[in-house]
């Protein structure tokens, strides 16, 4: 039997109902909506379970609906001022500054051809479009300027800024958490300056946020369905629990990941891990419904459709974002002559091959190239970059990245001031990073906790792939779309902090008042970092006194 729910579940990320997995409340506490600051946790006893069966599938969000959006809005809007603000400086004298210059013209010719760049710039046109097409929005709307060019980029930024609130909201059932983790996304130097400039990597992050969002609604959604199963008698009525019917949220989830791996291939790797968790957490819900066999109940009923959205709906949004290319007649290789196997332009086609047309084995040579080319993008062992950096520095931002450098002028009243734009990590959020990331890890294995278990998961395939290639040429800003999970992975254990509405008036007013002194940290980190994050001119000891580090020289 088929369900699906009995009312049409909202568009909104907050408005499907969610649950709290398998949690550990006591019964009065699970009858109760979790006030806000609260942390939800993640496991019921089963004495808890006895009263309603359905009840271990989920609870409704909390009642703060209006509320919270008042709160989601505000806090985007003052974030949008953030980033928006003097968005056109700085420039190399109305030029793109650092990888701008790649992206940036490569836009621009998107916009005069219809979509598709004609130049290969010295085999650079290394990136599949859709984050140039982004660009090109800009710079069609405002021109070929600063402001153009980054314009996309700061809406991009403003976008994670709605969706982290809305996530940290659903994770922990708690409004005040999710306005937590906006403020503490704003705060973050490397969202902010990444929000800030003409590249491709935060549009790479918009997608993953995006897809992680859809994912939490979907597990939501299949159990508030599985819950009206439950009520109505034939969830159990075979071994392997219902159908749950089309799930546009997981649907959705595909979409997002199909438009990251358009932006740049990274998506790949988030494809798997999604589609691992999406069907685990299936597993989990079919197991709680009180299914016999969920396991198996996951492999006939979910997971050839999981494989549909995971694998054939993200193939065809890539293969969609090309339009403009496989259309064209001028494109980079699109009439490619000379290539390698499995196609070589102008032989004859391997009988393996024959049934694929032409322009789609030209788009997979183009991406040969392509893939040479990133393969090869090598560290020179005589010159290496100078802002070149390791994975392994990464999660701490111990060696950030250069953007702008000015020297020499009079603007700040002094006689030699400095202007610079520095990609930076605001240290009071990633210098805990791996206590963070270690009270994850506990969290995960010792109490099997669903929440950090998804976004452990989500930060380290932003990481560890990087460890595969260790000569490649690597940089601070890869970081990018693993941001926003560092933020979640601090806001999970400031709910602990803020300690259950039931700990008594004085242990709820102390975790309150500890959360506000560390957001407090983290904003005035922010403030002071703020001249080298914009490229506001200052005097050169002030200049100095930013690096922290020695190896941010």
């Amino acid at each position: 039997m088929s369900v699906t729910e009995t009312e049409p579940a909202e568009g909104d990320l907050v408005d499907v109902d969610s649950s709290i997995e398998d949690a550990d409340l006591d019964l009065d506490e699970a009858d109760a909506l979790v006030p806000p600051g609260e942390l939800p946790p993640a496991d019921p006893p089963p004495d808890t379970l006895l009263a309603d069966p359905a009840e271990r599938l989920g609870r409704p969000m909390p009642t703060d609906r209006l509320r919270s959006w008042l709160v989601t809005l505000t806090i985007t809007l003052i974030g949008a001022v953030v980033r928006f603000q003097n968005l056109g400086f700085p420039t190399d004298n109305g030029t793109p500054v650092f990888d701008e210059k790649h992206y940036v013209p490569q836009a621009l010719q998107m916009l005069r051809n219809g979509g598709f760049e004609d130049n290969p710039g010295y085999e650079l046109t290394v990136h599949p479009p859709m984050g140039k097409y982004l660009i090109a929005i800009g710079e069609w709307l405002f021109g070929y300027d600063g402001v153009g060019w980054r314009f996309a980029s700061a809406a991009a930024g403003t976008i994670m800024i709605l969706l982290i609130i809305r996530i940290a909201r659903r994770l922990t059932r708690s409004t005040l958490l999710g306005a937590v983790a906006g403020i503490l996304l704003i705060a973050d130097g490397v969202s902010h300056l990444q929000a800030r400039m003409g590249m491709l990597d935060i549009f790479t992050a918009l997608f993953v946020l995006a897809a992680f969002a859809c994912l939490l609604c979907d597990r939501d959604l299949v159990r508030r369905r599985l819950a009206v199963a439950v009520r109505a008698g034939f969830a159990t009525d075979t071994p392997y629990g219902p159908r749950l019917g089309f799930r546009w949220w997981r649907f959705a989830g595909g979409v997002c990941l199909g438009l990251m791996c358009v932006v740049k291939w990274d998506g790949l790797f988030w494809i798997a891990a999604f589609g691992v968790l999406t069907v685990a957490w299936d597993v989990a819900a079919r197991r709680a419904a009180g299914v016999a066999r969920p396991w198996v109940g996951m492999l006939r009923r979910d997971l050839l459709p999981a494989l549909y959205v995971f694998l054939v709906v993200t193939l065809l949004v890539y293969l969609g974002g090309w339009w403009a290319w496989l259309l064209s007649e001028t494109g980079v290789d699109r009439h490619a002559v000379g290539g390698t196997y499995p196609y070589t332009p102008g032989q004859p086609v391997p009988w393996a091959f024959r049934w694929v047309p032409q322009a789609i084995r030209l788009l997979f040579h183009y991406s040969q190239n392509v893939l040479y080319f990133h393969e090869h993008l090598l560290t020179p062992k005589d010159s290496p970059h100078p802002w070149e950096s390791k994975p392994w520095t990464w999660p701490m931002g111990l060696r950030p990245m250069l953007y702008y450098y000015e020297s020499g002028t009079a603007a700040c009243g002094s006689s030699d001031c400095v202007s610079a734009t520095m990609l930076v990590g605001t240290p009071a959020m990633w210098w805990l990073a791996f206590p963070a990331l270690g009270w994850a890890l506990w969290r995960s294995i010792g109490r099997f906790d669903w929440r950090y278990i998804a976004v452990l998961v989500t930060y380290l395939v932003g990481v560890l792939p990087w460890f595969l290639n260790i000569n490649r040429q690597m940089y601070f800003f890869y970081m990018t779309p693993v941001a926003p999970f560092l933020v979640l992975l601090l806001v999970l254990p400031l709910g602990e902090v803020l300690g259950r509405a039931r700990a008594g008036y004085e242990r709820r007013q102390t975790g309150v008042l500890v959360v506000a002194l560390y957001v407090g940290l983290v904003v005035a980190n922010f403030v002071w970092l703020w001249p080298i994050l914009n490229g506001d001119p200052i005097s050169a000891a002030r200049w100095q006194a930013e690096l922290w580090l020695p190896s941010w020289r």
